[in-house]
Protein backbone atom coordinates (compact mmCIF):
# COMPACT_ATOMS: atom_id res chain seq x y z
CA UNK A 1 0.00 0.00 0.00
CA UNK A 2 1.36 3.55 -0.89
CA UNK A 3 0.17 7.22 0.13
CA UNK A 4 -0.16 10.69 -1.62
CA UNK A 5 1.63 13.26 -0.21
CA UNK A 6 1.25 16.76 -1.82
CA UNK A 7 4.68 18.71 -0.68
CA UNK A 8 4.78 22.73 -0.88
CA UNK A 9 7.53 24.69 -0.73
CA UNK A 10 9.85 27.92 -0.47
CA UNK A 11 12.68 29.47 0.04
CA UNK A 12 15.92 31.16 -1.66
CA UNK A 13 17.20 29.35 -4.62
CA UNK A 14 20.34 27.83 -5.35
CA UNK A 15 21.51 24.43 -7.58
CA UNK A 16 21.01 21.44 -6.13
CA UNK A 17 17.20 21.93 -4.60
CA UNK A 18 15.86 19.33 -6.99
CA UNK A 19 18.42 16.78 -6.40
CA UNK A 20 18.37 17.11 -3.04
CA UNK A 21 14.64 16.70 -2.82
CA UNK A 22 14.64 14.13 -5.03
CA UNK A 23 17.38 11.84 -3.65
CA UNK A 24 15.37 12.28 -0.34
CA UNK A 25 12.22 10.70 -1.89
CA UNK A 26 13.69 7.96 -3.48
CA UNK A 27 15.91 7.29 -0.62
CA UNK A 28 12.68 7.07 1.05
CA UNK A 29 11.22 4.43 -1.62
CA UNK A 30 8.87 7.52 -2.88
CA UNK A 31 7.78 7.93 -6.33
CA UNK A 32 7.87 11.59 -7.98
CA UNK A 33 4.76 11.80 -9.75
CA UNK A 34 3.37 15.55 -10.61
CA UNK A 35 5.38 18.76 -9.57
CA UNK A 36 5.08 22.58 -10.87
CA UNK A 37 8.40 24.30 -9.56
CA UNK A 38 9.49 28.19 -10.31
CA UNK A 39 11.93 30.59 -9.78
CA UNK A 40 9.47 33.99 -8.16
CA UNK A 41 10.68 37.23 -6.27
CA UNK A 42 14.37 35.46 -5.99
CA UNK A 43 12.79 32.37 -4.26
CA UNK A 44 12.54 28.76 -5.53
CA UNK A 45 8.43 27.50 -4.89
CA UNK A 46 7.02 24.56 -6.15
CA UNK A 47 4.16 21.92 -5.17
CA UNK A 48 4.63 18.39 -6.12
CA UNK A 49 2.91 14.55 -5.41
CA UNK A 50 4.70 11.92 -4.17
CA UNK A 51 3.58 8.06 -3.56
CA UNK A 52 5.42 6.57 -0.70
CA UNK A 53 4.89 3.21 0.41
CA UNK A 54 3.40 3.65 4.01
CA UNK A 55 5.65 2.07 6.12
CA UNK A 56 7.95 5.00 4.58
CA UNK A 57 5.52 8.26 5.22
CA UNK A 58 6.52 9.28 8.39
CA UNK A 59 10.42 8.61 7.99
CA UNK A 60 9.73 10.37 4.83
CA UNK A 61 7.81 13.59 6.51
CA UNK A 62 10.76 13.51 8.78
CA UNK A 63 13.38 13.96 6.49
CA UNK A 64 11.77 16.50 4.75
CA UNK A 65 11.26 18.63 7.59
CA UNK A 66 14.79 18.31 7.96
CA UNK A 67 15.35 20.91 4.58
CA UNK A 68 13.88 23.65 7.58
CA UNK A 69 18.09 23.64 7.83
CA UNK A 70 18.90 24.43 4.22
CA UNK A 71 16.12 27.65 4.46
CA UNK A 72 13.78 25.19 2.40
CA UNK A 73 10.48 25.68 3.89
CA UNK A 74 8.32 22.38 3.37
CA UNK A 75 4.43 21.84 3.91
CA UNK A 76 3.58 17.83 3.71
CA UNK A 77 -0.37 17.60 3.41
CA UNK A 78 -1.45 13.86 2.66
CA UNK A 79 -3.56 13.49 -0.74
CA UNK A 80 -7.28 13.03 -1.01
CA UNK A 81 -7.37 11.11 -4.35
CA UNK A 82 -10.82 11.90 -5.17
CA UNK A 83 -12.27 11.47 -9.09
CA UNK A 84 -13.95 14.72 -9.83
CA UNK A 85 -17.01 14.94 -12.29
CA UNK A 86 -17.61 17.03 -14.93
CA UNK A 87 -15.01 17.89 -17.89
CA UNK A 88 -11.63 18.85 -17.70
CA UNK A 89 -10.63 22.00 -20.18
CA UNK A 90 -8.96 25.01 -20.89
CA UNK A 91 -9.22 28.23 -20.34
CA UNK A 92 -6.97 31.36 -21.58
CA UNK A 93 -7.77 34.98 -21.08
CA UNK A 94 -5.70 38.31 -22.34
CA UNK A 95 -6.75 41.57 -21.13
CA UNK A 96 -5.17 44.85 -20.10
CA UNK A 97 -3.24 44.65 -17.33
CA UNK A 98 -5.56 45.90 -13.94
CA UNK A 99 -6.10 45.13 -11.03
CA UNK A 100 -8.84 42.73 -9.79
CA UNK A 101 -8.96 40.51 -13.33
CA UNK A 102 -7.99 37.14 -11.44
CA UNK A 103 -10.74 37.81 -8.59
CA UNK A 104 -13.04 38.77 -11.36
CA UNK A 105 -12.09 35.54 -13.45
CA UNK A 106 -12.75 33.40 -9.88
CA UNK A 107 -15.46 35.05 -8.78
CA UNK A 108 -17.52 33.86 -12.58
CA UNK A 109 -15.72 30.38 -12.40
CA UNK A 110 -17.17 30.03 -8.96
CA UNK A 111 -20.85 31.41 -9.50
CA UNK A 112 -21.07 28.31 -12.03
CA UNK A 113 -19.14 25.96 -9.60
CA UNK A 114 -16.71 25.64 -11.77
CA UNK A 115 -13.28 24.24 -10.24
CA UNK A 116 -9.74 25.30 -11.38
CA UNK A 117 -6.98 22.94 -11.19
CA UNK A 118 -4.02 24.72 -12.80
CA UNK A 119 -3.61 28.63 -12.64
CA UNK A 120 -0.58 30.21 -14.36
CA UNK A 121 -0.41 34.19 -15.46
CA UNK A 122 2.23 36.67 -16.44
CA UNK A 123 2.41 39.89 -17.46
CA UNK A 124 4.12 41.16 -20.77
CA UNK A 125 4.17 44.34 -23.04
CA UNK A 126 1.82 44.35 -25.77
CA UNK A 127 3.38 43.70 -29.31
CA UNK A 128 2.43 47.74 -30.56
CA UNK A 129 2.55 49.41 -27.68
CA UNK A 130 3.90 50.18 -23.69
CA UNK A 131 0.73 48.78 -22.50
CA UNK A 132 1.13 45.57 -20.34
CA UNK A 133 -1.72 42.78 -21.00
CA UNK A 134 -2.33 40.18 -18.14
CA UNK A 135 -2.50 36.51 -19.64
CA UNK A 136 -3.83 33.60 -17.61
CA UNK A 137 -3.78 30.19 -18.73
CA UNK A 138 -6.08 27.74 -16.50
CA UNK A 139 -7.38 24.43 -16.62
CA UNK A 140 -10.63 23.43 -14.98
CA UNK A 141 -13.22 21.38 -13.94
CA UNK A 142 -16.04 21.96 -15.14
CA UNK A 143 -19.79 20.59 -14.13
CA UNK A 144 -21.74 17.92 -16.54
CA UNK A 145 -24.81 19.95 -16.57
CA UNK A 146 -23.10 23.69 -17.42
CA UNK A 147 -23.39 24.76 -20.93
CA UNK A 148 -19.84 25.76 -22.18
CA UNK A 149 -21.81 28.54 -24.09
CA UNK A 150 -22.92 29.56 -20.80
CA UNK A 151 -19.69 29.51 -19.05
CA UNK A 152 -17.63 30.93 -22.05
CA UNK A 153 -20.42 34.23 -21.73
CA UNK A 154 -19.96 34.58 -18.27
CA UNK A 155 -16.62 35.20 -18.40
CA UNK A 156 -17.09 37.71 -21.75
CA UNK A 157 -19.11 39.52 -19.46
CA UNK A 158 -16.43 40.70 -16.70
CA UNK A 159 -15.15 43.24 -19.38
CA UNK A 160 -14.89 43.82 -22.94
CA UNK A 161 -11.20 44.45 -22.95
CA UNK A 162 -10.54 40.87 -22.06
CA UNK A 163 -10.68 37.68 -25.06
CA UNK A 164 -11.62 34.61 -23.40
CA UNK A 165 -10.96 31.65 -25.41
CA UNK A 166 -12.56 28.38 -24.23
CA UNK A 167 -10.93 25.43 -25.29
CA UNK A 168 -13.17 22.03 -25.60
CA UNK A 169 -10.55 19.62 -25.89
CA UNK A 170 -10.69 17.00 -23.11
CA UNK A 171 -7.27 16.49 -20.91
CA UNK A 172 -6.80 13.05 -19.85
Amino acid sequence: MSQHLVLSFIGEDRPGLVERLSDTIARHHGNWLESRMAHLADKFAGILTVSVPLDQQDALINALRNFEKLGLHVTVEVANQSVSEGSTLSLSVVGNDRSGIVKEVSQVLHSLMVNVKELTTSCEPAPMSSDMLFKTEMVLSVPKNLPLPELEAALENISSDLIVELSVNQFA
